[in-house]
């Protein structure tokens, strides 16, 4: 990171980026931060002045909202057609996806890229259908206001009150091509809105008292102004990054903070955050970890404590590995555009700097336009220990052991080629021995090594031999650039090696989290993810773990216990709560609560604190180390997320199921207001004509005033039998009483009954002879033939015949119900077996649509099941297959037997 030769594989993915940018559309968004400060009027102006340069323009849609300026504008332009789409018997209109690909303009305007399309459109969102245009080369202006950045969602609640339905993911912002913003004060929106240029005057006195209040105006174009800086610093950043400038623009301030294991560090996080603060800039705390720089446990728990401070002051905090501080420094703060840094006094002794170089000295030399400041601590500050170099524990004998055993196989080696080769070439033996210990053991071995290396060398191959005398003084060279050379090739070995345990350290963090995201991602269910969470924790850190989350009386109580983390008693209940109501960490190995069995880790969301995570190990001080203290709160990070997904899924069924309920109760209120009130008008109108002139009626007259009184209760009987059976079958009290019966019984009680209504129709029974009995519910089994002799009847013109056959098989037997009617609409099959389905040529006043729905339930009650189909050469079929299961039934005695 420390040269300035870009990037090669930085490069690849920029020019892999250009290319998909090359063959797709681009996206300019017109924002802003409240309906009415004009993004509509200014994509207009925009669009026809491109259309003034030759460029092929439609308008896909746009919404005038009845402003006679913004009609004014569309003018002109050429408009594509709305798609006609009818919903629940409203006719709507939408944006045609379809004939917006098939024209293929140069440009197309969208407007409202958060609207939620009716149902029947190929998209949901129409932020979904703008991909499409932009995937087929189409570039799209579009508008957007603040409020419906998914990111902003929550915050914009907060400030108005009011919970923005329609969102759009910021990915969709964040990667348009270009955004302008239509800006406009709150007084001037407040001018316009009372001149009637926002909404028409009934809409605006309620807008006024609700949503445009000045207050809310004023914050929603903060948010619009901070997240167009937000975009530009990343535009200018991608600018800087794509053209090699490593050099710092300063158009805005930012602080890195770098920070290490010792007291000191958080006298800097306090001192960068008032400089922040003061300069109402981007603060972030670094931390550098280079290879050889161990820490001790009391460090450990000091630079943990650190970074803890930092986020809880609203620092980005930050580790990155390398080889240099300096360096690493220097590379992130060019990376992220860092204008100022801000570094702790150093407190090593200055024959360190002479010797081995500052790194203080460095920083400064190599920081270009970079403010650097050096702070120091207070005079009765206790001087934190120095850093202590190599291994966070001694090497283990063996090592030195390997050591002398390696330089006395090298010597061995050496002796017996001593006579045909050359002193120096024999020195070159001892140099492999003591790079090979280098490669395998610690510093103090590598030492060890260089010494005995030299040793043996002086001892067995320089004159006089078998002594540590040296006769020629040019020996003492020889020897010290073997200790030298040793040294060196020991020091980059070992730093080779610690490199590459970092290495792995970091792609086994990754591949927990990304482990961790994947099958979260899956969980449907908070069960399910309890078992993930104690999985993947007791595979990347040894230790269980319990998921405390609040009750439905809000009491906090453990999700899905588990008897091997024994540390949920009523003490521990007690430090979770404290952690749920103050959003802290807490437990052991805390500077909160420290003689907690566990450690509690908040589980926070975008909504706020979700539960908590209480962990328990053998060995609780191993989360001391940063790196892991890190990587759990990134794990329990992860898991409020996926705990936030379950509940918001949640919230969203139980949302749908309120609102089919509302449906189905408003669907059930309008059917019977207008189904009974029909049987009930003839029937009051028949009883008042029999009342009023009962005695001078021939007899004609009154029988059919009888009869239409006797057939509307009837029908008002079967009405009502249905929905009692619908509610029957809802609660599940439906009990079906199943006896081995013949169904020619049940077919022929459902012709009796319903002779009236069929009398119009020639109906055809075709039951084989040899059709067996069949363990069936009669009374229920009634009701499924009226029901849908019935529909027939109902759904097919005066004169068509319907027909009712069956065949057996082994197992079940197959009843079949057909007309010659018009059929099924196509796609419609099983549509039509949903609560209160009405088909289109129903009578009116003629049913609520429950008598399918019904049919189906006794059929799945009896173990069958019930469908529908068309029929080649018109008419539909509704078939059931009814199985022939349980004790066969007993044989029927024949005449002779009985007489005898």
């Amino acid at each position: 990171m420390t040269g300035t030769r870009p990037d090669p594989e930085a490069l690849l993915a920029r020019l892999q980026a250009e290319e998909a940018r090359a063959a797709r559309g681009r996206l300019k968004i017109f924002f802003g931060a409240n309906p009415g400060v004009g993004k509509t009027f200014a994509m207009l102006e925009e669009a026809r002045a491109r259309r003034r340069e030759g460029v092929d323009v439609v308008v896909g849609v746009v919404e005038t909202h009845g402003r006679a300026d913004t009609a004014a504008l569309v003018e002109g332009l050429e408009v594509l057609p709305r798609r006609p789409i009818t919903y629940r018997g409203i006719a709507l209109s939408e944006f045609d996806l379809d004939a917006a690909l098939t024209r293929r303009p140069s440009i197309i305007l969208v407007d409202e890229l958060a609207h939620t399309n009716a149902p029947g459109s190929r998209h949901e969102r129409r932020y979904q259908d703008v991909a499409d245009l932009l995937a087929a080369g189409i570039s799209v202006y579009a508008t957007l206001n603040v409020q419906h950045l998914e990111s902003l969602n929550d915050v914009v609640a907060q400030i108005t009150g009011v919970l923005v339905r329609e969102t759009v993911p910021d990915e969709v912002f964040d990667q348009a091509d270009d955004v302008e913003l239509a800006d406009l004060t709150p007084d001037d929106l407040l001018k316009r809105l009372a001149e009637g240029k926002v909404y028409f005057a009934e809409q605006a006195a309620r807008a006024r008292e609700q949503f445009f209040k000045k207050g809310n105006l004023i914050a929603l174009r903060e948010l619009a102004l901070r997240r167009m800086a937000e975009r530009v610093d990343a535009q200018m950043r991608g600018w800087r990054a794509e053209h090699g400038i490593r050099d710092i623009w300063p158009a805005g301030e930012r602080l890195l903070v770098c920070v290490g294991s010792n007291p000191a560090g958080r006298r800097l996080v306090r001192a960068g955050r008032r400089m922040a603060t003061s300069l109402r800039c981007e603060w972030i705390v670094l931390h550098v970890e280079t290879p050889g720089a161990a820490l001790t446990d009391a460090q450990r728990a000091e630079l943990v404590e650190t970074m803890r401070l930092a986020e809880e002051s609203g620092a980005r905090t930050v580790t990155v590995a390398g080889t240099g501080v300096a360096e690493e420094v220097l590379a992130y703060a060019a990376v992220n555009n860092a204008t100022r840094i801000l570094v702790g006094k150093p407190t090593h002794p200055t024959w360190r700097d002479k010797l081995l170089g500052s790194t203080l000295d460095r920083l400064v030399r190599g920081s270009g336009d970079v403010d650097v400041y050096v702070m120091s601590g207070d005079a009765g500050e206790e001087r934190a220990a120095p850093r202590r170099q190599g291994p966070p524990r001694p090497a283990p004998a063996r090592e030195y052991g390997l050591a002398a055993l390696v330089v006395g196989l090298c010597t061995l080696s050496g002796w017996m080629v001593f006579q045909r080769l050359s002193v120096t070439d024999v020195a070159m033996i001892y140099l492999l021995g003591a790079m090979i210990v280098a490669s395998r053991c610690g510093r103090g071995p590598s030492l060890l090594a260089a010494l005995l290396s030299i040793a043996a060398f002086d001892f067995m191959f320089v004159p006089p031999y078998l002594t540590f005398a040296v006769s020629d003084l040019n020996y003492i060279l020889t020897f010290l650039v073997m200790l030298v050379v040793a040294l060196v090739i020991s020091g980059y070995t070992l730093r080779h090696r610690e490199q590459a345990q970092l290495a792995r350290e970091r792609e086994q963090r990754t591949a927990a989290l990304y482990a961790l995201s994947r099958d979260l991602g899956t969980a449907r269910a908070r069960d399910q993810i309890v078992a993930i969470a104690r999985r993947h924790l007791r595979d990347s850190f040894g230790c269980e773990c319990q998921l405390v989350v609040p009750g439905p009386e809000g009491r906090l109580a453990p999700l899905a216990p588990v008897a091997a983390l024994p540390v949920l008693d009523a003490k521990e209940l007690s430090v979770a709560d404290w952690v749920f109501h103050r959003g802290e960490l807490a437990g052991i190995g805390t500077a909160t609560l420290p003689a907690a069995v566990g450690l509690h880790l908040p589980l926070t969301g975008g909504a706020g604190v979700l539960g908590v995570l209480v962990l328990a190990a053998p060995d609780m001080s191993s989360f001391q180390d940063p790196s892991r203290r890190h990587l759990l709160e990134t794990f329990a990070g992860q898991v409020a997320v996926a705990l936030e997904r379950v509940a918001l899924e949640e919230g969203a069924q139980r949302a749908r199921l309120e609102t089919e309920a509302e449906r189905l109760r408003t669907s059930l209120l309008s059917s019977l207001s207008h189904d009974l009130r029909t049987p009930l008008g003839v029937i009051t109108g028949a009883a008042s004509s029999l009342r009023r002139a009962g005695d001078g009626m021939t007899e004609p007259v009154r029988a059919e005033l009888l009869d239409s009184i006797l057939d509307e209760s009837a029908r008002m009987n079967r009405l009502i039998r249905n929905l009692l059976d619908m509610i029957r079958l809802e609660t599940g009290s439906l009990q079906v009483q199943k006896e081995w019966q013949p169904l020619e019984d049940a077919v022929g009680v459902a012709l009796i009954r319903m002779g009236d209504r069929l009398a119009r129709h020639p109906v055809t029974v075709a039951l084989p002879p040899d059709l067996p009995l069949v363990p069936l519910d009669a009374v229920l089994l009634e009701q499924v033939f009226i029901n849908l002799l019935e529909n027939a009847a109902k759904y097919t013109q005066e004169g068509t015949p319907i027909e009712v056959s069956a065949a057996a098989a082994p197992e079940a037997v197959t009843v079949t119900v057909a007309d010659r009617g018009p059929g099924l609409p196509a796609g419609e099959e099983e549509r039509i077996f949903e609560k209160f389905q009405r088909g289109a040529g129903a009578e009116p006043g003629r049913g609520i649509g429950l008598g399918l729905t019904i049919s189906r339930g006794i059929i799945l009650a009896h173990g069958g099941r019930l469908w529908a189909e068309n029929r080649e050469g018109g008419g539909a079929a509704f078939r059931f297959l009814l199985p022939l299961s349980g004790p066969a039934p007993a044989p029927i005695p024949q005449e002779s037997e009985a007489a005898s």
